[in-house]
């Protein structure tokens, strides 16, 4: 697999290789303009990515952009009706989880796995977008830096349905962004996506 050589271009390689596939969704694959990879810049900036910048930043963004065609405004794909939304978003988070493996990434896939289904849980529990965006800034750090304890303790409140898990899982992510000297990286991400510390 070519290693994507521009993290910060990621959305556009995104762009062309749905356009190139010819498939449904094909139609739907626009310029993303300005759009910027906030998230999958943050994972990229990471140690564990290291060896891999670019094609970690076109995992993380490739699964946000399922994401968006589920919950939000995609960036990528445009103007796709409900079904087909929904089935484009379905296979950009298998063409993240795809790239995962190939790089042999098994800790990011369980990380990934982790983000899709808790933000399945959050939507379908009403939850706001705050806890979406603290979960999508704690998981983007847990690919760059690895998983601690904190990240994890985080999750499960989530998965309970506790109100303090967007806290939890944003003050784990602020531990993971400080160790790695990363923390002004998490501050302009979590501005780039909106999210606001309480």
């Amino acid at each position: 697999m070519a290693e994507i050589p521009v993290p910060e271009r990621v959305l556009h390689a995104l762009a062309e290789q749905l356009e190139a596939e010819q498939s449904v969704i094909s139609p739907h694959a626009t310029d993303p303009g300005g759009a910027e990879p906030a998230l999958g810049l943050l994972a990229a900036a990471g140690p564990r990515a290291a060896e891999a910048r670019g094609e970690y930043s076109l995992v993380i963004e490739s699964v946000r952009e399922g994401y968006l065609l589920h919950y939000g405004e995609p960036r990528v794909v445009v103007g796709a009706d409900p079904d087909l939304a929904l089935l484009a978003g379905d296979y950009l988070y298998a063409l993240g989880l795809e790239r995962l493996a190939a790089l042999g990434d098994l800790e990011a896939i369980r990380e990934l796995s982790d983000l899709i289904s808790l933000s399945a849980q959050l939507h379908d529990a009403g939850g706001g977008e705050q806890g979406a965006n603290a979960l999508w800034l704690a998981s983007s750090m847990a690919v760059a830096t690895g998983a601690t304890p904190e990240h994890e303790e985080g999750k499960s409140a989530l998965r309970d349905g506790r109100p303090d898990a967007p806290a939890a899982l944003w003050q784990a992510a602020v531990g993971a962004a400080e160790q790695a000297g990363l923390g002004d990286a998490l501050d302009r991400t979590a501005e780039a996506i909106g999210f606001e510390p309480h």
